[in-house]
């Protein structure tokens, strides 16, 4: 039995269950509009996954988790990647994912700073956040090959849903940031691809403030009346 714990506006979760959907996995989904205690996990963090047994967390072990022990790829004109982090190109990939994790960080510490009326306008630590995620972006933009590829070319890589999934999270929020994703044209190329996937068209951009208590069908948020 799979099931996967998570908070629908968390793009670290949204990514989880993207993987999943590009793995044809059928999963038990358990959502809690606020952030939960996630009691069962040491760091008190969701996602939180369950495959029978095993409980897993943090997104990334969850990810390279079930890529690594679901070879099966449903048949797609560019299917997942068949490794996370691809034999002989291990660091680089690995290096990749952990500057795109650096980037979702970022974005998730201003968004939840924003919610107690901190904004990037108001705070230092906010301001280099937002200055670390321009700064990856043009490092991200010199990783691609071309406006036709992603992270791992001729795949869909995790790194590629990852990123896609943070910058679009930024993109829903009001957090006062400006991606300015024209500078960067092979990074705009490879997220409009992606929205049109049917795995990132099932899991729809959500975000969360307090106040929210669901969604509409579109992934607009619903507030307590």
């Amino acid at each position: 039995m799979r099931s996967l714990l998570f908070t629908p506006g968390s793009p670290f979760a949204r990514a989880v269950r993207i993987v999943l959907d590009e793995l044809g996995l059928d999963y038990e989904r358990r959502e809690e509009n606020a952030a939960p205690g996630a009691t069962e996990t040491p760091t008190l963090q969701v996602p939180t996954f369950r495959d029978n047994a095993l409980v897993l967390w943090e997104s990334g072990t969850i990810a390279e988790y079930l890529m690594a022990t679901y070879p099966h790829r449903p048949e797609s004109a560019l299917p997942l990647s068949d490794h996370m982090f691809r034999p002989g190109m291990e660091w680089q990939d690995k290096l990749v994912f952990s500057t795109i994790q650096t980037l979702g960080t970022a974005a998730t510490t201003i968004s939840q700073m924003t919610w107690t009326g901190v904004t990037v306008a108001d705070n230092r630590h906010l301001q280099r956040s937002a200055l670390k995620m321009m700064h990856i972006l043009d490092w991200l933009e010199a990783r691609l090959d071309d406006a036709e590829t992603g992270f791992q070319p001729g795949t869909v890589s995790a790194q590629d849903i990852f990123f896609a999934a943070h910058v679009r999270f930024v993109q829903a929020r009001p957090l006062g940031i400006a991606l300015e994703l024209d500078r960067v044209p092979k990074i705009r190329a490879l997220l409009d691809r992606l929205d049109a996937r049917a795995s990132f068209v099932a899991n729809p951009v959500w975000w969360w403030e307090p106040g929210v208590v669901g969604y509409e069908a579109d992934g607009t948020p619903v507030f307590e009346t």
